[in-house]
């Protein structure tokens, strides 16, 4: 591996990281297409790199700090894993099946759906949103 990818892999992980901190969306949402945009990963390498990267405990220290300060409800977390869990292993079946062309419009879609729904369509206030933290599983 030569410097320059190097640096940008580095660069790549930082944004990835701030931005999941900042905001706690997924790192899949800026690397994988910043792998496709910057070094030329197909989709589904990119897809791929992104979920290995998911492995890891990359996400510890940010729930970390929101947990300690009362913003992570763990039965939210618990439930949502495991369907995640079983969402993955379906989703990436799906994603082996089909063509690279079709994956990487399918998430095209995906991130533009998700963006117009919260440029346009979010409400304001919903009754959730109205849980400001939690104090051991209490609503403060």
């Amino acid at each position: 591996m030569n410097m320059q990818t190097l640096i940008i892999l580095i660069i790549i992980g930082l944004v990835a990281g701030m931005l999941g901190g900042m905001v706690g969306v997924g790192g899949g949402i800026v690397i994988v297409p910043a792998l496709v945009f910057f070094l030329g990963f197909s989709q589904k390498m990119a897809q791929g790199t992104s979920l290995g990267i998911l492995l890891l405990p990359v996400g510890l220290l940010g729930v970390w700090q929101f947990y300690k300060e009362g913003y992570v409800d763990l039965r939210v977390v618990l439930i949502i894993s495991a369907g995640f869990f079983a969402g993955s292993y379906l989703g990436s079946k799906l994603a082996l099946s089909l063509s690279q062309e079709t994956v990487k419009k399918a998430f095209a879609i995906l991130l533009i759906v998700v963006a117009l729904k919260m440029l346009f369509f979010d409400k304001a206030i919903t009754a959730k949103s109205n849980i400001v933290r939690l104090e051991k599983g209490v609503p403060k």
